[in-house]
């Protein structure tokens, strides 16, 4: 048996910064991974994706230069092997240098292998047992693959196997009309493939308010990309030509031909075995560890972070709940998930920033509500960039003046969105926000207008 201070299991984005914690205040730490350091950010996430958005933004603005008085002689060409090649290499050196910085680590053991828990305190590894009296986890999630008819006759691709594709797709169908499915598309067609998106639900991004799925659908149509909406029965089989996907909407035809599927249908956490019983662990029906407000486990000194603990899917949550765990173990903190405003983008172009309550989330919460709202045709800086697409919009409670929320589509709208998004966690009011003074031009001096012209009229 070998004995640390700590054992992490899993090297995404929390597990190498608490490591780096743990072991500058002199704990020696076992840090687990079974697959690649860096976790689904640096390998099949952001890092990679946000790679090939930015070649298929290159793609778009080279394709649509006559807009902006430039002519390009030749037409231009995407060569999709380079475009992977290049997404790849990013994705490798970051996880080389996440791998050269464990290895120079003092006091940190790095483990390969696949971790089981024999008791609360102790975890095998192959042959061998570690044990400590911490143990976090850290072991992240992977695209859910439900049980479609007909889905084993077809090859269907994740977010993961996209990497491994050896040629651009014909036609490809995304089965899901979320943030994943949604990035996927519009790059896909700028690469200059087919894309369908199928969505079970009657629009596009459901956890959005209407007005700003309808805004993300207008932009993914006026590319040409197929939306089909209210797909109550999606099933799957296989012709001559290729797979087919059969969807029984009210309009168009009921079934897609197609090269190539997607399924882009959520989330599953890496929990399904670890034999967490044997530690005391619990988890949710959908298998998500179950944590309180400090990320503790049902298991006295067990943690959990990341996208296993259902409490945020993104990098920038699986950081923050690094900073609790580590606020609270080693520096006297009491911080706890509950201070944070969650807050993500979707990539997209234009970008979707999203912070705080939606509208609607707001009012199902028993506010009433004011709404701050411009779409990018009244914005200055999205007119002489020439995307005008989308729309921000501010939710402020009407008895307080509190902000409860925003959105901004818009031209660099994933970086916007931080103007409300600082405000909300100080505590600020919407007319502090009026007060605040901002660039021009700029897609976020809009951000003090909309917030001195709120309405009860969700229409604006």
């Amino acid at each position: 048996m070998k004995t640390f201070d700590a054992i992490i299991i899993g090297a995404g984005q929390a597990g190498p910064p608490l490591a780096a914690r743990l072991t500058a205040a002199g704990q020696r730490v076992a840090l687990i991974e079974r697959g690649q350091v860096g976790g689904t950010c640096v390998n099949t996430g952001c890092t990679p994706t946000k790679a090939l958005v930015a070649s298929a933004k290159i793609a778009h603005s080279v394709a649509h230069s006559q807009e902006y008085g430039i002519r390009i002689s030749a037409a231009p060409e995407v060569d999709f092997g380079a475009v992977l090649r290049r997404a790849l290499t990013i994705s490798s050196n970051s996880r080389n240098s996440v791998e050269s910085w464990l290895k120079s680590m003092p006091g940190l053991t790095l483990v390969r292998g696949h971790a089981r828990f024999e008791s609360p305190s102790r975890v095998r590894v192959g042959d061998d047992i570690y044990a400590a009296s911490q143990i976090f986890l850290n072991v992240g999630a992977r695209a859910a693959i439900p049980d479609l008819p007909g889905l084993e006759q077809v090859g269907i691709l994740t977010n993961s196997d996209i990497f491994r594709l050896t040629g651009l797709p014909d036609h490809l169908v995304i089965v899901g009309g979320s943030y994943i499915g949604l990035e996927f598309a519009q790059m896909f067609r700028r690469f200059g493939a087919r894309v369908t998106i199928v969505e079970r639900g009657p629009r596009l991004a459901s956890k959005e308010d209407p007005e700003i799925s309808e805004a993300i659908r207008e932009v993914l149509e006026a590319e040409e990309i197929a939306v089909r909406t209210n797909a109550e029965c999606i099933r799957f089989s296989r012709s001559e030509t290729g797979p087919v996907v059969e969807v029984d909407c009210a309009s168009g035809k009921p079934e897609i031909v197609c090269s190539h599927v997607l399924l882009a249908l959520g989330r599953k956490p890496n929990t399904d075995d670890l034999d967490l019983g044997k530690a005391g662990v619990e988890l949710d029906k959908r298998g998500f560890v179950q944590v309180n407000e400090r990320l503790e486990t049902s298991a006295p000194g067990i943690w959990a972070l990341g996208d296993c603990n259902g409490r945020g899917a993104f990098t920038h949550t699986s950081y923050n709940d690094f900073e609790i765990v580590a606020s609270n173990l080693l520096d006297g903190g009491t911080r706890r998930v509950s201070n944070r405003v969650m807050s993500y983008g979707l990539y997209i172009d234009p970008p979707l920033g999203r912070t705080g309550m939606s509208e609607t989330e707001a009012l199902a919460k028993g506010h009433q509500v004011l709404i701050g709202k411009r779409p990018m045709t009244r914005v200055g800086r999205a007119i002489e960039k020439g995307e005008t697409r989308g729309l921000m919009k501010i939710v402020v409670d009407a008895d307080t003046r509190a902000i409860l929320g925003g959105a901004i589509m818009g031209p660099g709208g994933d970086e916007a969105i931080h103007s409300i998004l600082d405000m909300i966690q100080r505590g600020a009011t919407a007319d502090d926000l009026a007060a605040t003074m901002h660039i021009h031009p700029t897609i976020a001096e809009l951000v003090p207008t909309i917030s001195g012209e709120l309405t009860r009229d969700a229409d604006g």
